[in-house]
């Protein structure tokens, strides 16, 4: 890849696409960096995983500081949802629109 602001010189970029065809993630690396494998194959793992199982990955994930390998739970859709999302379930939630838990394997 050429840079605008590097005139000749490459650049190192990344393109995770679907099956369907559409680009899902863009990194872009500067010349003078390398590529991280593991954040990339990271972040192809947590895309997948929240695909599969509609939720949410934390920063880091899975070894987030807060929930380690825990997913977020999407926020709920209607106030009937809300009002018993925080009772029962194998979630825990921190308020009625932060919820998290462990995936079954």
């Amino acid at each position: 890849m050429l840079h605008p602001g590097k005139g000749t010189n490459t650049v190192r970029a990344v393109f995770i696409i679907d099956a369907e065809g559409t680009i899902r993630i863009i990194l872009f690396y500067p010349q003078e960096i390398g590529r991280n494998m593991d954040e990339i194959l990271r972040a192809l793992k947590a895309m997948q995983t929240a695909d599969k199982f509609r939720v949410a990955m934390p920063a880091n994930w899975p070894n987030n500081e807060m929930l380690g390998d825990e997913v977020i739970i999407p926020p709920p859709a209607d106030e009937k949802t809300a009002a018993t999302r925080k009772t029962g379930g194998d979630m825990v939630c921190e308020d009625w629109w932060f919820c998290h838990k462990k995936l079954g394997k």
